[in-house]
Protein backbone atom coordinates (compact mmCIF):
# COMPACT_ATOMS: atom_id res chain seq x y z
CA UNK A 1 0.00 0.00 0.00
CA UNK A 2 1.42 3.89 -1.12
CA UNK A 3 0.96 6.44 0.87
CA UNK A 4 0.96 9.80 -1.84
CA UNK A 5 -0.59 13.46 -2.41
CA UNK A 6 -3.87 13.00 -4.25
CA UNK A 7 -3.89 13.61 -7.72
CA UNK A 8 -6.99 16.20 -8.87
CA UNK A 9 -8.40 13.48 -11.02
CA UNK A 10 -9.14 11.38 -7.58
CA UNK A 11 -11.23 14.01 -5.80
CA UNK A 12 -14.45 11.94 -6.74
CA UNK A 13 -13.07 8.80 -5.91
CA UNK A 14 -12.59 10.25 -2.64
CA UNK A 15 -16.35 10.60 -2.42
CA UNK A 16 -17.00 7.25 -3.23
CA UNK A 17 -14.75 5.92 -0.28
CA UNK A 18 -16.70 8.02 1.72
CA UNK A 19 -19.91 6.97 0.76
CA UNK A 20 -19.00 3.57 1.21
CA UNK A 21 -17.48 3.90 4.35
CA UNK A 22 -19.86 5.67 5.36
CA UNK A 23 -22.66 2.95 4.70
CA UNK A 24 -21.42 1.24 7.92
CA UNK A 25 -22.98 3.46 9.95
CA UNK A 26 -26.58 2.46 9.21
CA UNK A 27 -25.81 -1.11 11.07
CA UNK A 28 -25.15 0.73 14.35
CA UNK A 29 -28.48 3.03 14.31
CA UNK A 30 -27.09 5.96 12.40
CA UNK A 31 -28.61 6.10 9.37
CA UNK A 32 -28.11 10.17 9.06
CA UNK A 33 -24.38 10.00 9.32
CA UNK A 34 -24.53 6.89 6.44
CA UNK A 35 -26.60 9.32 4.01
CA UNK A 36 -24.65 12.30 4.87
CA UNK A 37 -23.02 13.60 1.45
CA UNK A 38 -19.11 14.05 1.39
CA UNK A 39 -17.18 17.01 1.17
CA UNK A 40 -17.87 18.91 -2.38
CA UNK A 41 -15.18 18.32 -4.90
CA UNK A 42 -14.19 22.17 -4.20
CA UNK A 43 -13.76 21.68 -0.63
CA UNK A 44 -11.34 18.98 -1.31
CA UNK A 45 -9.55 20.38 -3.85
CA UNK A 46 -8.52 23.05 -0.96
CA UNK A 47 -7.44 20.26 0.74
CA UNK A 48 -5.37 18.70 -2.09
CA UNK A 49 -4.11 22.07 -3.40
CA UNK A 50 -2.83 22.93 0.16
CA UNK A 51 -0.61 19.52 0.61
CA UNK A 52 -3.11 18.25 2.78
CA UNK A 53 -5.21 15.73 1.27
CA UNK A 54 -3.54 11.94 1.03
CA UNK A 55 -4.58 8.45 -0.58
CA UNK A 56 -3.65 4.88 0.12
CA UNK A 57 -3.58 3.79 -3.30
CA UNK A 58 -3.35 -0.37 -4.08
CA UNK A 59 -1.71 -1.90 -6.84
CA UNK A 60 -3.65 -1.00 -9.34
CA UNK A 61 -3.15 2.76 -8.28
CA UNK A 62 -6.65 3.18 -7.30
CA UNK A 63 -7.60 4.74 -4.28
CA UNK A 64 -9.08 3.03 -1.53
CA UNK A 65 -9.03 4.85 1.47
CA UNK A 66 -7.78 9.08 2.01
CA UNK A 67 -7.45 11.45 4.93
CA UNK A 68 -7.64 15.08 5.09
CA UNK A 69 -5.82 17.61 7.62
CA UNK A 70 -5.50 20.76 8.49
CA UNK A 71 -3.68 23.12 11.39
CA UNK A 72 -5.48 23.75 14.16
CA UNK A 73 -3.90 25.59 17.28
CA UNK A 74 -0.91 24.20 16.30
CA UNK A 75 -1.37 20.38 15.42
CA UNK A 76 -2.39 18.97 12.30
CA UNK A 77 -6.32 18.33 12.95
CA UNK A 78 -7.67 15.21 11.10
CA UNK A 79 -10.70 16.39 9.42
CA UNK A 80 -11.51 12.95 7.46
CA UNK A 81 -10.13 9.52 7.38
CA UNK A 82 -11.84 7.10 5.37
CA UNK A 83 -11.17 3.19 3.74
CA UNK A 84 -13.61 1.87 1.41
CA UNK A 85 -14.98 -1.11 3.61
CA UNK A 86 -13.58 -3.58 0.85
CA UNK A 87 -10.32 -2.56 1.88
CA UNK A 88 -11.28 -2.65 5.91
CA UNK A 89 -8.65 -4.41 8.36
CA UNK A 90 -6.01 -3.92 6.28
CA UNK A 91 -4.04 -1.13 8.72
CA UNK A 92 -4.48 1.37 5.58
CA UNK A 93 -6.14 3.95 8.49
CA UNK A 94 -3.27 3.44 10.68
CA UNK A 95 -1.10 3.86 7.54
CA UNK A 96 -2.77 7.62 6.56
CA UNK A 97 -2.57 8.35 10.16
CA UNK A 98 1.17 7.51 10.73
CA UNK A 99 1.72 9.89 7.19
CA UNK A 100 -0.41 12.64 8.94
CA UNK A 101 1.92 12.18 12.03
CA UNK A 102 5.10 12.63 9.65
CA UNK A 103 3.49 15.63 7.70
CA UNK A 104 2.72 17.43 11.36
CA UNK A 105 6.51 16.96 12.39
CA UNK A 106 7.71 17.56 9.37
CA UNK A 107 6.47 20.83 9.52
CA UNK A 108 6.94 21.46 13.63
CA UNK A 109 3.34 20.55 14.81
CA UNK A 110 2.83 19.26 17.84
CA UNK A 111 0.82 16.25 17.92
CA UNK A 112 -2.78 15.25 15.41
CA UNK A 113 -6.08 16.38 16.79
CA UNK A 114 -9.18 14.91 15.76
CA UNK A 115 -13.54 14.44 16.55
CA UNK A 116 -14.61 11.63 16.79
CA UNK A 117 -18.23 9.83 17.99
CA UNK A 118 -17.07 8.09 21.28
CA UNK A 119 -19.09 5.04 20.91
CA UNK A 120 -18.92 3.24 17.32
CA UNK A 121 -16.17 0.62 17.37
CA UNK A 122 -14.22 2.02 14.35
CA UNK A 123 -14.17 5.50 15.69
CA UNK A 124 -12.79 6.59 19.65
CA UNK A 125 -12.29 3.03 20.42
CA UNK A 126 -9.98 2.43 17.33
CA UNK A 127 -8.21 6.03 17.63
CA UNK A 128 -7.16 4.81 21.28
CA UNK A 129 -5.75 1.80 20.16
CA UNK A 130 -4.13 3.75 17.58
CA UNK A 131 -2.42 6.25 21.00
CA UNK A 132 -5.15 8.70 20.82
CA UNK A 133 -6.55 10.10 23.72
CA UNK A 134 -9.53 11.64 24.69
CA UNK A 135 -9.46 15.22 25.77
CA UNK A 136 -11.24 16.50 28.91
CA UNK A 137 -13.18 19.88 28.33
CA UNK A 138 -10.44 21.89 30.40
CA UNK A 139 -7.73 20.54 27.49
CA UNK A 140 -9.85 22.17 24.30
CA UNK A 141 -8.25 24.25 22.63
CA UNK A 142 -9.90 27.78 20.87
CA UNK A 143 -9.72 25.60 17.00
CA UNK A 144 -11.26 22.55 18.62
CA UNK A 145 -13.97 24.34 20.45
CA UNK A 146 -14.64 26.09 17.36
CA UNK A 147 -14.55 22.79 15.77
CA UNK A 148 -17.01 21.39 18.15
CA UNK A 149 -19.39 23.94 18.18
CA UNK A 150 -19.63 23.72 14.08
CA UNK A 151 -20.57 20.09 14.43
CA UNK A 152 -22.95 20.74 17.13
CA UNK A 153 -24.75 23.01 14.72
CA UNK A 154 -24.72 20.07 12.11
CA UNK A 155 -26.58 17.92 14.69
CA UNK A 156 -23.57 15.96 15.08
CA UNK A 157 -23.93 15.97 18.92
CA UNK A 158 -27.63 13.05 18.35
CA UNK A 159 -24.53 10.97 19.18
CA UNK A 160 -21.86 11.77 22.25
CA UNK A 161 -18.51 12.93 20.23
CA UNK A 162 -14.99 13.07 21.61
CA UNK A 163 -11.73 15.48 20.70
CA UNK A 164 -8.84 13.39 20.52
CA UNK A 165 -4.98 13.81 20.84
CA UNK A 166 -1.59 11.92 19.91
CA UNK A 167 1.25 13.75 20.65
Amino acid sequence: MLIRPVTPVELTALQDIERAAGAGFREVGMSAIAEDEPFPVDVLEGYRSQGRAWVAVGDEERPVGYLIAEAVDGALHIEQVSVHPDFARRRIGEALLTHAAEHARAHHLTGLTLTTFAEVPWNAPYYERLGFRVLGEAELTPGLRKIRAHEAELGLDRWPRVCMRRD
